[in-house]
């Protein structure tokens, strides 16, 4: 229970930097999502760093999931699609690293699509 809440917290903390920082850029720039490009980026940034980076693997447990599956994942959940990609890719194994791109972003989009259609022809429905 306890990973659960160190994951949560972490958690929130990345979702509440994620808002302050879509607030920011919507607020500079706001004809194009350009907080959620910031967010992916500095998550992707920081998850390289973190997977890269030999003093980081010796923290305990605990802060990992703080880090990385809580205020990572709360800031972006691209930067783990992406970090698994490229490790899979560093790894050789070109062919999965290809197909998960593939389908993450093809599976995403679409089920976007289908959530609207559905949404859509739910609200005519109601009207």
């Amino acid at each position: 229970m306890g990973e659960i809440l160190v994951v949560g917290l972490g958690g929130f903390v990345g979702c509440a930097m994620r808002y302050l920082l879509n607030k920011g850029a919507d607020a500079i720039l706001p004809a194009i999502p350009l907080g959620t490009l910031l967010v992916n980026v500095i998550a992707g940034l920081a998850i390289g760093f973190i997977l890269g980076f030999e003093p980081f693997s010796s923290i305990t447990q605990r802060s990992r999931l703080f880090v990385v599956s809580g205020l990572l994942g709360g800031l972006s959940t691209f930067s783990a699609f992406s970090a698994e990609t490229v490790l899979l890719f560093e790894s050789g194994n070109y062919l999965h690293s290809g197909l998960n791109a593939l389908t993450n972003v093809g599976f995403s989009l679409l089920a976007v699509v289908i959530g609207l259609s559905i949404a859509r022809a739910l609200s005519g429905a109601i009207k």
